[in-house]
């Protein structure tokens, strides 16, 4: 079973995030275990403080590292084993649909969250990797956390009721999703395409294999450039093209 612990002074606001959609029932069957571990029992002073003036003469705060560090003894005793650390960082690498599938791939996460001006660097030594979910700052490392936690548990067996739903997420196979319809059929004068209601599962597979492609090409340039496409894949961007081809004449 794969095993979560997400270090915070705030871990009820973690506590709740976890307690709807498919990550709950995930967490009911016993398929993956959440901790919410409250940094500040592992402090010794009757107040729980986590933070203290740094040095330097910056303004602001940093997270000591004594309760980091005694979490993290007392972790490796109950569990005989070395965790893998997590920090989220504006200094980490960045995030994307391959650190989540190789994250979720390891049994024992441990997160820490830092907070204010950020962790003391000696707390570093435990991290085994700083990850970045974007060019900005937060106030805390626990928003963070939970959109990588969120992310790595689609990869993880039985957490998803529907397999086939992952390998059909943007970025799976390095393109986005296709376009999605419901019920009705139109809607304010906007129609369903007409392929998506002829019951042709072949060539309804085809039109969405066509509209993820587009996607990609139209709203993540990036991506499509960096794109190695397979034969099948080719076909249909030359299929799109004649498409195209045709329609202007």
């Amino acid at each position: 079973m794969k095993k979560i612990d997400i270090v915070s002074i705030f871990p009820e606001f973690v506590e709740q995030y976890f307690s709807f959609g498919v990550i709950e029932k995930a967490l009911k069957k016993n398929v993956v275990e959440i901790k919410s571990v409250d940094l500040r029992n592992y402090t010794h002073d009757k107040h729980k403080v986590t933070d203290k003036p740094g040095y330097g003469g910056n303004s602001g705060m940093v997270m000591i590292p004594q309760p980091f560090y005694e979490y993290y003894d007392e972790y490796k005793k109950r569990e005989n084993k070395k965790p893998f650390v997590i920090m989220p960082s504006p200094q980490g690498i960045k995030f994307d649909n391959e650190v989540s599938k190789s994250l979720s791939k390891k049994d024992n996460l441990i997160f820490f969250c830092g907070r204010y001006e950020g962790i003391d660097k000696r707390v570093y030594d435990l991290v085994d990797l700083e990850v970045s979910v974007g060019d900005f700052v937060l106030t805390g490392g626990e928003l963070p956390t939970l959109l990588i936690v969120d992310s790595l548990l689609r990869f993880v067996p039985d957490v998803v009721g529907n397999k086939e739903s992952v390998k059909k997420d943007s970025f799976y196979n390095g393109l986005l999703d296709y376009d999605h319809y419901t019920r009705p059929a139109e809607f304010r004068n906007k129609e369903v395409p007409e392929v998506l209601l002829s019951g042709d599962h072949k060539k309804i597979k085809r039109f969405q294999e066509k509209q993820s492609l587009i996607n990609t090409a139209i709203k993540r340039p990036d991506l499509f450039l960096k794109k190695e496409f397979n034969e099948h894949e080719k076909k249909i961007i030359l299929e799109i093209i004649q498409e195209m081809q045709n329609n202007a004449e």
